[in-house]
């Protein structure tokens, strides 16, 4: 039996393609290679080999629709919107790192886990919400390829064509290596932007004022404007199809347990050049912007791209198109990617990137119908481009909260995660974030359906949502108080040391005890399955309302 015998037959990977060599496109790490490592240049050569998961999921964040979102903050309300880059930094790697520890630990998708300790109704809710979601989404990237094209004098049928074709030929290589090269060498062309920041030089110290102290600009008439916009950054960082792309990738590319802390350093690479990308497109527009007749009504990209020309020269502008073209290719790189692993993940289908077309037809059908469908519906003219831009952002609002709180409670699993649940302070950061996010949700869906919503409702909407996750935090506390004594009782009993822990992989699904599911998560659950039913059927008869008009 070889070693990728021995460990599919003892893990829960339901691809056999998932296990074996690390083949990363700056380095291979042998499956059988258990050596410590013990100097520097050991470390780093294994980081180089590792980099890659957290490093794609980040720059992707950074896509069109990202662009769009930190433009207008530049441009409409200058650099006073920094401070939100600062308190999403937590946000992006409690995130990040949960799904990477699922992927690493489990060796299963974030939805095939749903599928199995939630029921078939959830997992098939979270492969269909992500597979609309990032149909729509990709489509964004594609509306973004066209506003660059169009200020580079590019025709946008060509410029739509080379980058779907580019997109899908990347990924039906059959070469995991070959793919991660190509996605890595994209992640370098996101750097242009902070060459486009010299260009434009904003003040240093409007961006130390814009990082030091948090405000709401504008006013109180425009409370609502500033913080549908605030919704908006938070939305266009923190995207459920992340979730997924990361611990599917994490597998692709064989990371396991005792390879952790080299991915969460490639977590952190990632999440440094996402955030001063986004603090350099924010101070470049600022800049570019401020004074002028442009500043407070923002239209799209392309007129970030004609602004950024009038103040710093063409060729800022020309930097500024070519880094959103970037931007647009490796997003739907990692958006087209989540999908086609969960929806493998779901059906059973072989689903990995070291495969050939030959045998994983599925799974590059659906990434290559994703690539191809959006392409052509942004070709189509008169489609709803500003509509669909709109609802990528309201549904990515009404079902991040959903996702973030699924990934929590898999993350509390023993069966499934052993010695890799959750510690305390990651459950109440984390539950923190959840409560934020449904307030968020609520008040952007709010915003669309009833779009002269007032900041005094705002204000109301945010207070009632408040005083409910404060009273839903003290029930939690009560009730973890009269458990607490039994949790410690058991994780005494299933200490394990450190070599175990790094060796420790979730059995085969199909061996794991059926999910206890208590009073207070059956009502949990229900209520969020409320929820985003009222959410989803307010903001599909408002869609349709606004088509017909």
């Amino acid at each position: 039996m070889t070693a990728v015998d021995m460990e599919v037959t003892r893990s829960a990977v339901l691809d056999d393609a998932h296990v074996g060599d690390i083949r990363g496109a700056l380095g291979t790490i042998s499956l059988d290679d258990t050596a410590a490592r013990t100097t520097l240049s050991a470390k780093l050569k294994t980081l180089l080999a590792i980099v890659g998961p957290g490093l794609i999921v980040m720059v992707g964040d950074n896509d069109a629709g990202a662009f769009s979102t930190y433009g207008q903050a530049g441009q409409d309300y200058g650099t006073r919107l920094l401070w939100t880059l600062v308190l999403l930094i937590p946000v992006l790697y409690v995130n990040q790192e949960m799904v990477l520890r699922l992927g690493a630990v489990t060796g299963v998708g974030h939805a095939r886990l749903i599928l199995a300790r939630f029921g078939k109704f959830w997992g098939a809710f979270s492969v269909i919400d992500l597979f609309i979601l990032n149909a729509l989404t990709i489509m964004t990237e594609f509306i973004g390829i066209t506003l660059a094209a169009g200020y580079l004098g590019v025709p946008k049928v060509v410029a739509v064509a080379g980058a779907a074709v580019i997109i899908v030929a990347s990924a039906f290589t059959g070469s995991f290596r070959r793919f991660e090269r190509i996605a890595m060498t994209f992640c370098v062309g996101s750097l242009l932007l902070i060459p486009l920041y010299f260009m434009s030089h904003p003040t240093l110290a409007s961006m130390g004022r814009g990082f030091a102290l948090p405000e709401l600009p504008g006013g109180g008439g425009q409370m609502a404007t500033v913080m549908l916009l605030v919704i908006g950054i938070v939305g266009t960082t923190v995207a459920p199809w992340q979730l997924f792309f990361q611990q599917s990738y994490v597998i692709d590319k064989r990371i396991t347990p005792r390879f952790m802390k080299y991915e969460k350093a490639d977590l952190w690479i990632g999440i440094a050049i996402v955030v001063v990308g986004a603090a350099a497109l924010m101070g470049v527009t600022a800049a570019a912007f401020s004074g002028t007749h442009g500043a407070g009504n923002f239209t799209d990209a392309g007129g970030l791209a004609t602004g950024i020309a009038a103040y710093a020269g063409h060729f800022a502008g020309v930097v500024f198109a070519i880094a959103l073209l970037d931007a647009a290719v490796i997003g739907a790189f990692a958006v087209s990617l989540s999908s086609a692993y969960a929806i493998g993940d779901v059906l059973g289908m072989k689903h990995s990137l070291h495969r050939g077309f030959g045998q994983a037809k599925g799974f590059y059908a659906v990434y290559g119908a994703l690539v191809g469908g959006a392409a052509t519906i942004v070709l189509i003219p008169g489609s709803p481009l500003g509509l669909i831009t709109e609802g990528v952002q309201v549904l990515a609002g009404v079902l991040l909260p959903s996702a973030t709180l699924f990934l929590l409670l898999l993350c509390n699993d023993k069966d499934v995660l052993g010695p890799w649940v959750n510690r305390r302070i990651t459950n109440v950061f984390t539950s923190g974030v959840i409560a934020v996010l449904i307030t968020l949700s609520v008040v952007l869906t709010a915003s669309v359906v009833f779009p002269g919503i007032t900041a005094g409702q705002i204000v109301a909407i945010c207070a009632t949502c408040a005083a409910v996750s404060i009273l839903g935090g003290l029930v939690m506390l009560v009730r973890r108080r009269r458990i607490r004594v039994a949790v410690t009782e058991a994780m005494n009993e299933d200490a394990v040391s450190v070599a175990d822990r790094y060796n420790w992989r979730m059995p085969p699904l199909s061996e794991l005890t059926a999910p206890v599911i208590s009073r207070g998560r059956q009502l949990g659950l229900t209520a969020l399955w409320a929820y985003l039913l009222i959410a989803l059927a307010m903001v599909i008869v408002k869609v349709v309302l606004i088509a017909l008009h």
